[in-house]
C-alpha cells in the first residue's frame, strides 16, 4: 500500500506554501512566524516538558532532547533505529514535512542540542529541515505569540533508514588518519583539545591524532546564542584549511558540540563531505586497545585531572 506522503514527495520539489524556507537550514523567528499556518510544517520543541508546557510556539510538538540521545554510558551514541522510528512516527513526521527544530536559545551549547537533533533527522533521510536561530529566546524577544499546554498530532507510518554517509565510526576514522585530505575537527574548548581536562565518561584526556581545534562557540557573536553572520563563518572556514576536496570529521566528547561544527560546515557553508562522529572521545578512549591520540597528558598530569574530576563530582 502506497503511503500518502510518498506521492507528494515524488510530485513536489517543495511542498506548497513553504517554498521560501524549505531548503534554508537557519531561519529567524520572523521567517518562522510567517509559516505557522502551513499544514506541512512541524515545529519540534526540544526543551523539557515543563518549559514546553509553560509556553511554546503555536502548534509546536514537544520532543525533549534526551529522547534523541544514546545511553548514559555515552549519550553521543545514535539510538537504535527502532527507537528513532517510534519517535519520528509519534511526532507525525513524514518526508513531506518541513521540520523546524527549536531549543531554549540560551547559549552556544544549547544551540548544539538543536543542531544534533537536526543532524539526526537528516541522518534518517529527512531533507526539509530548518533550525530556529536563537531558539525560544529569540521568539520571545520578537514578541511573537505562544501557547500553553500541549499540542498533538496523529502518528505517521514513515519508516526511516540511516544514511551512514553522514556519520563516521572508529574504523573509518582510523582509515582516514594521515590522509592529507582528511580534516579531523575537535569542537571542544581548548582545555579539552590540549589534554588539560577530560569528560567524566572519557578514560583519557587528549584529542584524535592529527586533529585541529575549532571551538564550537566561535560561530557565534560573543555572548550570544545566535549563530553569527555568513561572513564570520566564512572567515573561520578560510582559516581552517578545509577546502572543497576535504573530508571533514567533526567530533567532541559525546557528539553534541560537534553537531554545531557539522551544521556550520555542512548546512551553512555547504561543504559536501562533512561527517559527525557520534560517540566521539568518550567512545574513542574506551576501547580495549589504545587508539591514536595527540596531547595526551603524562601520568602525573592525568592523575591530577582525575583528582579534580573526582572532587567536582563528590565534594
Amino acid at each position: 500500500m502506497r503511503q500518502p506522503w510518498l506521492s507528494c514527495v515524488k510530485r513536489c520539489k517543495h511542498p506548497r506554501g513553504i517554498r521560501q524556507t524549505a531548503l534554508k537550514p537557519l531561519i529567524t523567528a520572523a521567517e518562522l512566524s510567517k509559516q505557522l499556518e502551513q499544514p506541512l510544517l512541524r515545529v519540534l520543541d526540544i526543551r523539557s516538558p515543563q518549559a514546553y508546557f509553560t509556553a511554546h510556539i503555536p502548534g509546536a510538538l514537544n520532543a525533549p532532547y534526551g529522547n534523541w540521545r544514546g545511553p548514559v554510558s555515552n549519550p553521543g551514541e545514535l539510538p537504535s533505529i527502532e527507537k528513532l522510528t517510534a519517535l519520528i512516527q509519534s511526532l507525525g513526521i513524514t518526508p513531506a514535512h518541513h521540520i523546524v527544530v527549536t531549543s531554549h536559545g540560551d547559549d552556544p551549547t544549547d544551540f548544539g542540542s538543536a543542531a544534533r537533533v537536526y543532524w539526526t533527522l537528516k541522518v534518517l533521510g529527512l531533507e526539509r529541515l530548518s533550525l530556529l536561530n536563537g531558539g525560544m529566546k529569540a521568539w520571545s524577544q520578537a514578541e511573537l505569540p505562544t501557547d500553553p499546554g500541549t499540542a498533538s498530532v496523529s502518528k505517521s507510518q514513515f519508516v526511516p533508514s540511516i544514511n551512514r554517509s553522514m556519520l563516521a565510526g572508529r574504523e573509518e576514522i582510523l582509515s582516514l588518519m594521515g590522509n592529507p585530505q582528511t580534516k579531523l575537527i575537535d569542537a571542544r574548548p581548548a582545555s579539552f583539545f590540549m589534554g588539560e581536562t577530560r569528560h567524566g565518561a572519557a578514560l583519557q584526556a587528549g584529542t584524535l591524532k592529527g586533529a585541529s581545534n575549532i571551538e564550537h562557540d566561535r560561530w557565534f557573536a560573543e555572548g550570544s546564542a545566535r549563530f553569527g553572520s555568513e561572513q564570520q563563518a566564512r572567515s573561520i572556514l578560510a582559516a581552517s584549511g578545509i577546502d572543497d576536496k576535504s573530508t571533514v570529521v567533526s567530533f567532541c566528547n559525546t557528539g553534541h558540540w560537534a553537531a554545531t561544527n557539522w551544521f556550520a560546515l555542512s548546512e551553512v557553508l555547504g561543504q559536501k563531505q562533512v561527517k559527525l562522529y557520534p560517540g566521539s572521545m568518550v567512545e574513542w578512549t574506551k576501547q580495549a586497545e589504545a587508539l591514536p591520540m595527540d596531547n595526551v597528558p603524562n601520568r602525573l598530569k592525568a592523575l591530577l585531572i582525575d583528582a579534580k574530576l573526582w572532587a567536582e563530582k563528590n565534594l
